[in-house]
C-alpha cells in the first residue's frame, strides 16, 4: 500500500471522527428533545464524551493530534506538499476539517463544544447500564 492512499485513509477516518463527534452531539440533543430512548444508551455516550474531551485535552496541553501527524508525515514521505497533488475526495475532506484559523480559536471552540457534550450528559442523561431492572 503506497503512502499516498494511507495518508487518504487517515484524513477518512480524521474526518469519521469529526462527523462522529459533532454529528453524535445532534443526535443526543434531537433525540433527546424527541424523547428517542437510543440516545441514552451507555456506552455511545461515554465513547462520544470520551472522543471529544480527548480532543479538549490534546488543545489544552498543546499536544498535536496524531492523526494530522501521521497524515502529515506520509504526505511528505510521499513527496506530495500541496494539494494539488492529492485526490479529489481526500482534499475536500481536509478542506472540511482543516482551517486556516490562530490555535486559539480552536481551544476555545473545542472547550465550548466539550462543555456542551458534557451538558448534554445533564439534560439527557444516558441510562446507567448498573441501574437498568433486569427482565425477567
Amino acid at each position: 500500500m503506497n503512502r499516498s492512499l494511507i495518508a487518504d485513509l487517515i484524513v477518512s477516518i480524521h474526518f469519521g471522527y469529526v462527523i462522529f463527534v459533532v454529528g453524535g452531539l445532534f443526535v443526543i440533543v434531537i433525540g433527546g428533545i424527541l424523547r428517542l430512548r437510543f440516545i441514552r444508551n451507555f456506552w455511545f455516550r461515554v465513547i462520544h464524551l470520551a472522543m471529544i474531551m480527548l480532543v479538549v485535552f490534546e488543545t489544552l496541553f498543546g499536544i498535536s493530534c496524531p492523526l494530522t501527524d501521521w497524515e502529515y508525515e506520509l504526505r511528505i514521505a510521499a513527496g506530495q506538499y500541496n494539494a494539488a497533488s492529492e485526490a479529489f475526495v481526500p482534499r475536500l475532506i481536509q478542506q472540511l476539517i482543516f482551517y486556516d484559523f490562530p490555535l486559539i480559536v480552536f481551544t476555545i471552540s473545542y472547550c465550548i463544544f466539550g462543555a456542551a457534550v458534557l451538558a448534554s450528559w445533564w439534560l439527557f442523561p444516558p441510562l446507567l447500564p448498573w441501574k437498568q431492572r433486569k427482565k425477567t
